[in-house]
C-alpha cells in the first residue's frame, strides 16, 4: 500500500508534496525554535549541495545546513556520547552529520555552525542539534568562496 502524500504551501518553496516517513522528528526542538519539532529536509536544483529543513509546523521557518565534510575536510568533531544515545545510534551507517549555514542579505558572507552539528538518525528519522565536547570550533566559521570556474587560470 503507497503512502499518503500530504501536500502544503511553504513560503520560501511554494507547493511541496511529501509522505509521512519523509518528516525528521527534533524531539527537542532547536536552539531558537524550542516548540518546532517536525521538520521536512529539501534540497533545490540551484544549490543541491545544502539541505534546508523547514518546519513543518511554522511554515516561515527554514534552515540551510551542509554536510560539513564537503567544506572542511579536516572536520573532526568529538561527538558526544549523549548524543548516539539519545538518538538510539548504533552505527556509523544509522546516521548523517548536518551543519547550520547562516548567509548574510545579499549573499555577501556565509558562514558555517561547527561547534553545534545537527546529527540525524537516518534510520528512524530523529534528529538533535548537539553541542561539541571541548571543542575549539566556530559556530560562526566563515564559508570560503570559491573563484567561479570561467575566471580560473590554466
Amino acid at each position: 500500500m503507497e503512502e499518503e502524500k500530504i501536500t502544503v504551501e511553504l513560503a520560501k518553496f511554494g507547493a511541496c508534496t511529501y509522505a509521512e516517513s519523509d518528516v525528521i522528528e527534533f524531539p527537542w526542538g532547536l536552539p531558537g525554535f524550542p516548540t518546532l519539532h517536525r521538520w521536512l529536509p529539501l534540497t533545490v536544483e540551484s544549490h543541491p549541495s545544502f539541505v534546508w529543513f523547514q518546519s513543518l509546523e511554522d511554515h516561515q521557518v527554514a534552515i540551510p545546513t551542509v554536510d560539513p565534510w564537503l567544506l572542511f575536510e579536516n572536520y573532526e568533531p568529538k561527538t558526544p556520547a549523549y548524543a548516539f544515545t539519545s538518538l538510539e545510534i548504533r552505527e556509523a551507517a544509522d546516521f548523517a552529520t548536518l551543519c547550520v549555514v547562516v548567509v548574510t542579505p545579499n549573499a555577501e558572507e556565509m558562514t558555517i555552525n561547527l561547534m553545534a552539528p545537527i546529527l540525524v538518525n537516518l534510520r528512524n528519522h530523529r534528529a538533535r542539534q548537539i553541542m561539541l565536547d571541548n571543542s575549539t570550533y566556530s559556530t560562526r566559521e566563515p564559508i570560503p568562496r570559491k573563484a567561479p570556474a570561467s575566471s580560473k587560470t590554466a
